[in-house]
């Protein structure tokens, strides 16, 4: 059982950097479980917000619900502890009940609620998918807005008010204007989450709309830059946010945006470059190519303080 509350949570996530640690999978794509206990060992050594298990960078979509819960279970058995872990939920009402009921058996912290399967659905029908989440767990959740669940601000609060263990709102899907009304209309009763790929990219203007914090997937492979891009942001040292996007960021969207997918698998192969392998992706995902492998291994010994 958690120990923190989900306003405790809720808090906690919004006071530091998130990010989600790849699934390490064996050359068969059999999930390795020891090496993912020890990264996610490293990576606890780090003061960071909370840690996502099986989140999108994670593979999720990939993973058997019975490895979500197993992967849960490592993370929150090798994170340290006051490491807030958060599982993941998504698909179907009821099976992203079942995923939320595993969570609280696994020992997590909280839940990210991801969009239902394929389905698009109206605002009415949204609010009664995450509703049946939030009533399914005693833990706080966060909805992740993107794809084909897209929530409105009237939506969102309607929640809230149903739901106390509803404690964040995670963005996906870069409108400003929608993120303006949902801030406005909700102010503090939840805690906002950057979550379009490669956050840093967006982090310091959405800082202007109350979204404290983001998830990076930078964090896996290379956090001290990562934990120096977020303390940036938060300072408002526009200057060196503008120099890190300039010397690595942009350059790194590059590659990751030569096919769909990469942006999961771009993270892998950075594990790779830094010596942490966390072995292939899972289909439909590719790999980068050697070639590619080999840029995004430059660009990450141009980046100074970090070993050779």
């Amino acid at each position: 059982m958690s120990s923190l509350s989900p306003v405790e949570l809720g808090h906690r996530i919004g006071s530091g950097l998130l990010s989600f640690p790849v699934t390490h999978f064996a050359d068969d794509l059999s999930f390795d479980e020891d090496a993912y206990r020890a990264n996610i060992t490293r990576l606890g050594k780090y003061q960071v917000g909370g840690l996502f298990a099986a989140g999108g960078t994670g593979e999720f979509f990939s993973l058997t619900p019975g490895e979500v819960e197993q992967v849960t279970a490592a993370a929150v058995q090798s994170a340290p502890e006051g490491t807030p872990i958060l599982a993941p939920a998504g698909y179907g009402t009821r099976t992203a009940c079942e995923f939320a009921a595993a969570a609280e058996r696994a020992g997590a912290d909280g839940i990210l609620l991801f969009p239902p399967y394929l389905t698009e659905g109206s605002q009415e029908g949204l609010a009664a998918h995450v509703e049946a989440v939030c009533r399914a767990t005693s833990l706080g959740v966060v909805v992740y807005g993107r794809a084909n669940a897209v929530y409105g601000a009237d939506t969102l609060a309607r929640v809230a008010e149903a739901c106390p263990n509803l404690i964040g709102y995670k963005d996906g899907v870069g409108d400003v204007e929608a993120m303006t009304r949902i801030h406005t209309r909700l102010g503090d009763r939840l805690t906002y989450i950057g979550g379009l790929p490669t956050a840093e990219m967006f982090a310091l203007p959405y800082l202007e709309l109350g979204v404290t914090t983001y998830s990076s997937a930078l964090f896996n492979f290379v956090p001290e830059f990562a934990l120096s891009f977020y303390d940036a942001v938060r300072e408002h040292r526009r200057e060196d946010v503008a120099r890190m996007l300039n010397d690595f960021v942009l350059p790194y969207t590059e590659i990751r945006n030569r096919r769909p997918g990469y942006a999961v698998s771009i993270v892998k192969a950075g594990m790779t470059a830094v010596g942490h392998g966390s072995g292939p992706v899972r289909p439909p995902l590719t790999d980068l190519t050697a070639g590619e492998l080999a840029e995004l291994s430059a660009l990450i010994e141009r980046l100074p303080g970090l070993p050779a």
